[in-house]
């Protein structure tokens, strides 16, 4: 189709670019994708909108203009797509660099936060209620499934002592309902048996948002909600080095990883595995 031509275009003159300029680059090509921004947008966020927080979250990581246009476009368009805001407060979704070590490059992985997994389940009007807590040693905490589940969360008053369980609910508008329950032990094994980014990252830096998501993830499975729900969710963790109009048609890869640590309110790399005073890079994780 055209538009898919314009951006192929576009993108290959973008990387031509990215070997003489660099994050100044990377900048221009976003303006220069407007109209394919403004095509993918959900009416949740403005094109300009959009625009400037992208254009923000190059400017406050320069590790991400590191990154190959492809795959930094891609997981833009995702974004762009799924009509969440990345790199910001709001923990919607993230842009996150990576060095492959097999590729020898840097890529750019799009993450889903848990935070815009809720914004996408509100979005499908199927659900009236979402969320996900925390329980600590002190909490008051009891549940129970079968014919008739019952859970109970009463946080405690004071010093809550250390987190233990991860639960999250979901109510239908109907009034259908469910709930998903994991202790620590169970996010922990999880994360090391299906992350590859289990070791570094948010994981590393957020685990009990990356956690929430977990069990959110779980429980949303048995919610009666939308395909493109669930296509959204798909999106969550790939690197993608393709640009089409429909981002979800478009394969997403994993890559072997170098450890990171990612600032929890800018989406800023603080600091990555093998960081040196010049700024190199180690070959292997």
């Amino acid at each position: 189709m055209a538009g898919n031509k314009t951006i192929q275009r576009a993108a290959g003159q973008t990387a031509a670019r990215q070997e003489q300029g660099g994050k100044a680059t990377m900048q221009q090509y976003i303006k220069q994708m407007q109209s394919e921004i403004k095509k993918a947008l959900p009416s949740v966020i403005t094109p300009e909108r959009f625009t400037r927080i992208v254009l923000s979250a190059l400017s406050t990581n320069p590790k991400l203009a590191e990154t190959t246009p492809q795959s930094f476009l891609g997981a833009m368009m995702t974004a762009a797509q799924l009509g969440l805001e990345p790199n910001t407060p709001l923990g919607q979704a993230w842009l996150i660099p990576f060095w492959n070590s097999k590729t020898r490059c840097s890529e750019c992985q799009f993450q889903l936060g848990y935070k815009g997994l809720i914004d996408l389940a509100y979005r499908s009007g199927e659900v009236s209620v979402i969320q996900a807590q925390v329980v600590y040693d002190n909490d008051e905490f009891t549940y129970s499934f079968g014919l008739e589940p019952q859970l109970k969360h009463v946080p405690a008053m004071g010093a809550r002592g250390n987190p233990t369980h991860v639960y999250a609910v979901f109510r239908t508008k109907d009034d259908g309902y469910g709930f998903e329950v994991m202790s620590m032990e169970d996010i922990r094994a999880h994360a090391q048996r299906y992350s590859k980014a289990y070791s570094s990252g948010p994981w590393q830096t957020n685990f009990e948002e990356m956690a929430k998501k977990t069990v959110l993830k779980r429980v949303l499975k048995y919610a009666p909600l939308k395909s493109d729900f669930v296509r959204g969710v798909a999106q969550d963790e790939t690197i993608k080095t393709e640009i089409s109009e429909d981002m979800y048609s478009v394969p997403g890869a994993y890559v072997e990883v170098e450890a990171y640590e990612v600032d929890d309110t800018t989406g800023e790399v603080v600091k990555m595995k093998g960081d040196s005073a010049g700024g190199e890079e180690t070959a292997e994780q």
